[in-house]
């Protein structure tokens, strides 16, 4: 449902002045979503039960995640508060401008924020006669997409044109922030994984990493879905944008994943979408566009400081103070534990308890020396106070 049928936006000048968008919540709209939403549900329900590939495809746990989105946006507090996460995330961003939100006026049928002003990013001659960059406008979408995604894991996830402008100084300007989509740790990093390979043209680990995830079955043959992939996937390198048929790409690999199984994940259906609108955005900007050299570097610089060196210190720093207070105490809950309910379990469940302790005292060991290594070296510093 499009956003412009569930909200109206207004200018007004705020009693201090400053100039603000009004939105405001149409009356009687939840009622029509309601209707909406139960002929959707209706619909999956039937997909499942009558075709074959129903199942697989999850039809009835894509409409809810559609579903909660959409709900999501009949509060305009909850857009106020996404505005003000993606603001926060690029406050020091020279890429993208999020408006400020006025909390004061601010409620769940209204939503008060800076009032923007920039150009529209589909009047393309107007932005070039304006002296924007265009190509490099257009890498800085992606960039700024890639960002959002593996940096934040918090995405805008209604990217279409109509909701984004370009500042006289050639900022991206986001503006409606109703549908917001997010990842997990671990989704950024198998998309990561996903990406490099196959920017790469790695599709052995693509495959891998398919049901490494399960998101194939366990029992799917790696070579053949290796195959497969190499053969949806390697057309569409060293072609721009402007050559490459993404409907009929992501037909092959609806066929692909149809043959092995491949289950749709609902939490990347809005990534999916949003990957779409940024790749429509960028045909339209510039046709020559390099989609995968533009991307790939950024990639591999994420990926370095998450799972390199940079990446395993950052993980230490971070956790260091929770090992500090704990690895005192383990040897004292240890005790309590087995005087307290040690005497419920019998050998075999004892004997399990004490190899898996057993497994855990080395591996504190290991992190006891690796932080004592790291104060030592001046990484990680710590006021300790001992009392006999």
């Amino acid at each position: 449902m499009p956003a412009r049928r569930l909200r109206k936006c207004i200018f007004a000048v705020l009693p201090d002045g400053r100039n603000a968008a009004v939105k405001i919540l149409r009356p009687g709209i939840k009622r029509v979503i309601d209707h909406d939403v139960a002929l959707l549900k209706v619909g999956a329900e039937l997909v499942e039960k009558l075709w074959a590939d129903g199942r697989r495809l999850k039809p009835r746990e894509v409409v809810g995640e559609f579903e909660k989105h959409l709900y999501d946006e009949l509060d305009l507090t909850r857009e106020a508060a996404n505005a003000s996460q993606l603001r926060r995330n690029f406050a020091d961003s020279d890429l993208l401008l999020v408006p400020e939100t006025y909390w004061d006026f601010c409620t769940q049928d209204v939503m008060v924020m800076e009032r923007m002003y920039g150009f529209p990013v589909s009047q393309v001659d107007g932005l070039r006669a304006a002296g924007i960059d265009i190509p490099k406008l257009a890498e800085h979408g992606v960039e700024i997409f890639y960002t959002q995604v593996f940096r934040d894991g918090y995405f805008h996830a209604d990217m279409h044109p109509g909701n984004v402008q370009v500042a006289p100084n050639g900022q991206y300007i986001a503006l409606d922030f109703g549908i917001m989509g997010s990842l997990t740790d671990t989704d950024k990093h198998y998309l990561a994984q996903n990406f490099i390979a196959f920017f790469q043209r790695d599709y052995k680990r693509v495959a891998e990493v398919h049901i490494e995830c399960g998101w194939a079955p366990a029992a799917t043959r790696v070579d053949e879905l290796e195959s497969a992939i190499r053969a949806v996937c390697e057309p569409i390198f060293d072609k721009p944008l402007r050559e490459v048929s993404f409907g009929r790409v992501l037909l092959r690999l609806f066929q692909t994943s149809r043959r092995f199984g491949i289950e749709v994940q609902p939490q990347l259906v809005l990534l999916q979408k949003t990957l779409l609108n940024v790749e429509g955005l960028g045909l339209q900007l510039d046709p020559e566009l390099d989609l995968w050299k533009t991307a790939k570097p950024w990639l591999e610089r994420w990926m370095a400081e998450q799972i390199g060196w940079r990446g395993f210190i950052k993980t230490v720093r971070a956790e260091a103070p929770i090992y500090a207070t704990l690895l005192p105490q383990l040897p004292r809950l240890l005790h309590r534990y087995l005087e307290n309910d040690g005497a419920t379990y019998s050998g075999e469940m004892l004997h399990k308890l004490l190899k898996q302790q057993k497994r855990s005292n080395s591996l504190l060991i290991l992190v006891g020396l690796l932080l004592a290594g790291l104060f030592a070296a001046g990484i990680i510093s710590f006021n300790i106070s001992w009392r006999p």
